[in-house]
């Protein structure tokens, strides 16, 4: 039984500065260069788009120890993987989840990898914020749908609003840029988009508003949530002229500038606005399972190889016949006559 409650060794600074095996490439051509690696499948939000109000979490003991996530994002980067995010859940309640940090940052050093960085609800940023810079940790993005705080406990259900806006300052304070992700939702923040926008400019931060996903089973339909982006759009270009701008962070957003701030917009659109051609990215959850496309049930297990042996040639040869199999591209439809979620888990399973 492997423990969780451990010190990582340190490792040469120089074991993953050149990968020793080939580069990952789907059927379509496209190198895999970013994986997104969910820590834990908890949260301390329940928020209405993602989570049903009555979740049933995974046992501990079905988890990847911090050990062999550590093994596995290793294994992506020998395998060219430049960029590793960090999601849940909330990353930051995963026990000892900074021993994680602390270990890949070794990536970092020796040039492996080109960023570290997390997703989170940012309610434990005040915590973490300076020891996440430590780690090599130059940004993350934070979640907030709406600046108004009622809305916003009723939203996820029992955040605090305060402690999320502490934790970006802490964040700023710490020498983080901070992105800040909104989920446009009918009937919730649809007056709030040139607001939120607003805010985040005048902070220095972006802001990227994205399309609702059919992901798992929720309390209420998705279609009574959903909000086309050529309608966000719409709306902010009554408040600011819009220019699109050639910035990518190596996500699927697509970046616009607003010449009244200055400040960058992103728009993730995947019903309105397929973004798959270019997708370089992976997923894996905090189980082992390693999802080609958030948008497909298609999945191979990477848990298995991990605990098979010490070595990680089992595990090499999964991730290459996975690769082998990643789709074109998702499928996410979102009507009246399709209320089934396009895929039965959760996004707080996947990976946020």
């Amino acid at each position: 039984m492997l423990r969780t409650d451990f010190a990582l060794p340190e490792a040469n600074l120089t074991d993953l500065a050149i990968p020793a095996k080939p580069a990952l490439v789907d059927p379509f051509g496209r190198a895999i260069r970013y994986l997104r690696v969910s820590v834990t499948d908890r949260c301390d939000f329940r928020c209405v788009y993602c989570m049903a109000e009555d979740m049933a979490f995974l046992p501990k003991r079905d988890l990847l120890t911090l050990e062999e996530l550590d093994r596995l994002c290793s294994a992506f980067m020998l395998r060219g993987t430049k960029k590793l995010r960090l999601t849940g859940g909330e990353p930051l309640m995963r026990r000892d989840v900074m021993t994680l940090f602390r270990r890949l940052s070794r990536h970092l050093r020796s040039g492996a990898l080109d960023e570290l960085t997390l997703t989170t609800n940012g309610s434990q940023l005040a915590k973490y914020a300076k020891e996440l810079v430590d780690c090599g940790v130059r940004r993350v993005n934070v979640s907030v749908d709406t600046l108004d705080a009622a809305k916003f406990r009723l939203l996820t259900r029992r955040g605090d609003l305060a402690l999320v806006l502490e934790g970006i300052d802490a964040a700023q304070d710490a020498g983080l840029a901070v992105k800040i992700n909104a989920v446009a939702l009918r009937h919730v923040n649809e007056d709030e988009f040139i607001p939120l926008t607003e805010w985040a400019h005048e902070r220095g931060m972006d802001i990227t508003f994205i399309e609702v996903m059919p992901l798992g089973e929720i309390d209420g339909q998705r279609v009574d949530q959903y909000i086309p982006l050529t309608q966000v759009t719409g709306n902010l270009a009554e408040r600011f002229t819009l220019e699109p701008v050639a910035y990518a962070t190596g996500g699927p957003a697509r970046y616009m500038r607003a010449q009244e701030t200055g400040g960058r917009i992103g728009f993730i659109t995947p019903l309105t606005h397929n973004f798959c051609e270019s997708c370089n990215r992976v997923r894996v959850t905090c189980t082992g399972t390693l999802f080609m496309c958030l948008g497909q049930e298609d999945a191979a297990d990477l848990r298995a190889p991990l605990r098979a042996s010490e070595g990680d040639e089992l595990l090499h040869q999964a991730i290459e016949a996975a690769i082998a199999r990643k789709p074109k591209g998702h499928d996410f439809i979102i009507d009246r006559a399709t209320q089934m979620p396009a895929v039965s888990r959760h996004m707080s399973m996947t990976g946020g």
